[in-house]
């Protein structure tokens, strides 16, 4: 049965069975996975998933359910557990549907260039990859991952208050992970590539950039563990943030999980901070017109001149703290409930390079990797501590990669000690959102060297 079809079937059944406001929410995912190791494709994953979440009032108290599947059967066992659920559902306030935003941005997420790639054609693009990590560099010995998935995900929301929002996005990723070896030291180095333009994905270009990245790490010295000037690398400030993107969620300020609560308007940050959540990004992983909840999505600005503009909302935590909804609500899947997320949040680049950044500092660090990213950090002190990865800077140059670091220090703090950031903007997609920043310079963090 079609998803217009099964609506209209579960609407008329709903009133009959005495609902009055009712809303679907579906959800279509495809995905394909495989990796290769050695020439040979070593896994090999491909699925779909539809699922339908139902809420309707039934005696003026809201009552849920999903599905996945779309027959008659289901439409009685949709009927059965929402009315069930109402009945118990000992919820004092009184949850409204929403009946849509005045405008909606009008714009297409999906790349057909990339649904039109064939599974013969993402296999050769590993296969291209893995022998230009061998022709690059006789040291590399091995891939511990290479790995290629594509997804793309349709949803909807309809409800009898007039709403009816459909949008559609896809994406690829490449991991490769190389393993080289030089006399008795092996290292390892992993690089991630999001797109939706085929084309963008060149694997002599990556193949490249992995090989770059672990012989890079061959011949590590000792350094002195102190308080250093800190280059946080592009990729490695983007998983940062990621992390600690949930202190910006009015969800988690509300529970006491966020030093941010009753801090809209106050200086959070240093004055060149500028961050912005883009949910119409080019390429953008969360990109869409409307949330979870069917309120149209803008672009927003969280931080300015390193003042917090304001926080993410849903419409239930917009109400609590007697705002409006800015149109983050998330459902993680069409099971979950509606949550806070943000979309494509960033910090905003300068025009200075990574170079310029690491020529300013004196002495310090390039930190290039961080380890252990939600067991080394606390989200709700700010305070984090994490393996890592880096180089020695001596007189405006990298020196040496360094042996064992770890970095120690609060992000509340390292926000207002940021004093310069760079063009190179990355991203991550380590949890909710597509979360990215530039390289940063940091006044000074705590690094500890394992010698």
């Amino acid at each position: 049965m079609k998803i217009t079809e099964f609506q209209e079937q579960l609407f008329i059944a709903d009133f009959e069975a005495g609902f009055t406001d009712m809303e679907l929410y579906f959800e279509r995912t495809e995905k394909f996975q495989c990796g290769l190791h050695q020439g040979e494709v070593d896994s090999y994953v491909t699925s779909e998933t539809l699922g339908v979440t139902f809420r309707g009032l039934f005696k003026d108290k809201m009552g849920y359910s999903f599905t996945e599947h779309l027959d008659a059967e289901s439409l009685t066992f949709l009927i059965l557990q929402a009315r069930e659920n109402a009945e118990v559902n000992e919820d004092e306030s009184q949850e409204t549907l929403f009946s849509g935003s005045e405008h909606y941005h009008i714009q297409d997420f999906y790349a057909e260039q990339l649904n039109e790639l064939s599974i013969p054609d993402k296999l050769n693009i590993l296969r291209d990859i893995e022998k230009s990590l061998y022709q690059i560099d006789h040291r590399v010995l091995s891939t511990d991952m290479l790995v290629l998935e594509s997804s793309s995900t349709e949803r909807g929301i309809i409800n009898t208050k007039g709403l009816n929002l459909h949008d559609r996005n896809n994406h690829m990723v490449v991991v490769v992970s190389a393993i080289a070896q030089q006399d008795s030291q092996i290292k390892s180095a992993y690089v991630i590539h999001f797109t939706q333009d085929p084309e963008a994905l060149i694997p002599e270009v990556i193949a490249n950039q992995a090989v770059k990245e672990v012989v890079s790490q061959f011949n590590p010295q000792n350094a002195e563990s102190n308080n250093y000037a800190i280059v946080l690398r592009s990729d490695a400030a983007a998983s940062l943030l990621h992390v600690y993107s949930t202190i910006f969620s009015a969800e988690n300020t509300q529970a006491g999980n966020s030093l941010l609560k009753d801090s809209v308007g106050e200086i959070i940050a240093a004055p060149i901070i500028q961050v912005v959540d883009d949910p119409f990004l080019a390429n953008g992983l969360y990109s869409r017109t409307f949330d979870s909840e069917g309120t149209a999505t803008e672009l927003r600005s969280i931080i300015t001149d390193g003042k917090l503009i304001t926080l993410l909302h849903n419409r239930k935590t917009a109400e609590k703290d007697k705002t409006v909804t800015t149109g983050h609500a998330y459902k993680s899947s069409y099971k979950d409930s509606v949550g806070v997320s943000p979309t494509n949040m960033y910090i905003v680049p300068s025009e200075s390079s990574r170079e310029d950044l690491i020529a300013s500092v004196q002495e310090g660090m390039l930190i290039t990797q961080l380890s252990g990213l939600h067991s080394g950090a606390s989200t709700v002190s700010g305070d984090f501590s994490f393996a890592a990865k880096g180089f020695y800077i001596k007189d405006g140059v990298v020196a040496y990669p360094v042996n064992q670091l770890t970095i120690a220090g609060n992000f509340y703090d390292f926000l207002k000690t940021v004093d310069q950031i760079g063009s190179d903007l990355e991203f991550s997609s380590e949890g909710h959102g597509y979360v990215g920043s530039p390289s940063l310079l940091i006044r000074q963090l705590v690094v500890t060297v394992d010698s």
